[in-house]
């Protein structure tokens, strides 16, 4: 059985025993979350929402917090002695799928 649910304006497909990494949640490590922006479940029985599946939810376990690894950003014109370099490291979750309520 696998869903698709929405977080972090993102659509992810997940399964069961799944390691995912969403945008950054508000929980510890440890806890449990639940997103319950399910908009299809798949499997035996199919069920489409429109746009979300009532009842559905998808359980999972908060992993750990992290920040992505480091971009750069330059920008720069051309003749005109404009130069401006900024990195960027972009904070996530990585949560393991623990159950797919349907």
């Amino acid at each position: 059985m696998y869903a698709i649910i929405e977080t972090g304006g993102k659509q992810i497909k997940v399964e069961e025993g799944q390691a995912i990494y969403v945008e950054k949640l508000n929980a510890a490590d440890g806890d449990s979350v639940t997103f319950d922006k399910v908009l299809f479940v798949g499997g035996d029985n199919v069920k489409v929402g429109s746009p979300v599946v009532e009842g559905a939810t998808v359980t999972a376990k908060v992993e750990k917090q992290g920040r992505a690894k480091k971009i750069i950003v330059f920008k720069f014109k051309a003749k005109k002695n404009y130069r401006r370099k900024q990195g960027h490291r972009q904070p996530y979750t990585k949560v393991i799928i623990e159950k797919i309520n349907a």
